[in-house]
């Protein structure tokens, strides 16, 4: 496989994952993104949890869907990250929500 092929690959992975999260996103309440990956959620708990000095954030989530083009199930009953990075949850507003039709 050249690198041509391969990169081919994966613009259509892309693709394909793009086209399942506009699929699915309206039947989510909440996106959340850690450092590492994207999720679709309907339950999320944020803990602030410090160890030996160290503050680390721990999300819990239930019916989730995760961003990951080479995870071959993307939807999972629940979810636990544990990170010392920045995390973002935000409630989908579902009324403002508009995907682009012709992509």
């Amino acid at each position: 496989m050249s690198a041509e092929d391969l990169e081919q690959y994966e613009s259509d992975l892309e693709l394909q994952l793009y086209r399942e999260y506009k699929d699915v996103v309206g039947i989510f309440t909440y996106a959340v993104e850690t450092e590492r990956r994207f999720y679709l959620c309907n339950a999320v708990d944020l803990k602030v949890r410090t160890e030996g000095g160290d503050v680390y954030y721990e999300v819990s989530m239930g019916d989730a869907w995760v961003w990951d083009m080479y995870r071959p199930a993307r939807f999972v009953k629940s979810a636990k990250v544990l990170t010392f990075r920045d995390v973002s949850i935000e409630e989908i507003a579902h009324s403002d929500l508009k995907v682009p039709e012709n992509l």
